[in-house]
């Protein structure tokens, strides 16, 4: 049974007014379950509605995308079962990034390649999962440097000051997810967000997911408050941002967001037909599918 204050997924999203390019990539979004057949950890910190591959390659067609990068939700933590059932289905239309411990072996790994899986994800949100020593992140690193994969990182905005230095010493590929979760009320001229811009600027290893508005936003669902941080973003960085639904958006607390309005937001944040086909496009594949 799901936790009695999370809010189910929008059971009817509209149809987008804005038209994605064609072979456009969701970035960031989940499959949770089913419980039934893929059970939630025992020490997971919260607990979703069921939210199955078929209804997310569903929403993908309804909203006019061709393609999913498929995340490793903590509810799930290292068993990647579900993802790795989801990615099989999909075949070509689909890439993962898996959630790992230091204990995963390299035939592991390449089975997980083989799947489809391209990166891992270090959570560092405390409301979501444990601490985790740096030492397990490094060997993690390490094991799948070989594949060529990159990192996923998820933090609050104000934890980016302490992990620049461990990010640097990743030395790969790094994705960070939702802008660094910017505190919108601040502005864009904030310290905390110029710090991220900067820190994307100092290292071209460095990419983000201009993703989440609805998180990120204090005035749901009119998302316009957090549309100059995307945009600043994709125009600085074009070749290096990537956009995603984040569906079925896992602990919302304010509101259940309408993907097809989330969707709408696109040529907001990347207001010409160059930045939308870099954005939705050109970048997801490079970094997921050459």
């Amino acid at each position: 049974m799901m936790d009695k204050d999370y809010l189910p997924f929008h059971p009817a999203p509209s149809q987008p007014k804005y038209k994605a390019p064609a072979g456009a990539v969701d970035a960031h979004c989940h499959v949770f379950g089913p419980a039934d057949k893929f059970p939630y950890h025992p020490k997971r910190k919260y607990t979703p509605c069921d939210a199955s591959k078929e209804q997310l390659f569903a929403l993908r067609d309804h909203l006019g995308f061709s393609r999913n990068v498929i995340v490793q939700a903590s509810c799930h933590s290292t068993d990647n079962a579900a993802l790795i059932d989801a990615l099989e289905t999909a075949g070509d239309l689909a890439r993962g990034v898996a959630f790992v411990d230091d204990s995963i072996t390299h035939a592991e790994l390449e089975k997980m390649h083989a799947a489809g899986i391209r990166g891992v994800r270090f959570n560092f949100v405390k409301r979501l999962v444990d601490s985790t020593p740096k030492e397990v992140f490094f060997s993690i690193a390490e094991k799948i440097r070989p594949f060529g994969w990159h990192i996923v990182v998820y933090f609050e905005a104000a934890e980016l000051e302490e992990l620049i230095p461990f990010l640097k010493e990743l030395n790969t590929t790094i994705v960070v997810d939702h802008m660094g979760t910017p505190s919108v009320a601040n502005g864009v001229d904030h310290p905390d967000f110029k710090r991220f811009v900067n820190f994307m600027a100092d290292n071209d290893n460095v990419w983000c997911k201009v993703s989440c508005p609805e998180r990120l936003t204090l005035q749901a669902p009119d998302y316009s408050d957090v549309v100059p941080f995307a945009r600043t973003l994709v125009e600085q960085f074009p070749n290096r941002v990537l956009w995603g639904t984040d569906w079925p958006h896992p602990n919302m607390k304010t509101h259940v967001p309408d993907d097809g309005h989330l969707v709408d937001v696109i040529p907001m944040i990347a207001p010409t037909d160059a930045l939308q086909q870099a954005l939705l496009v050109d970048n997801p594949m490079r970094l997921y599918w050459s």
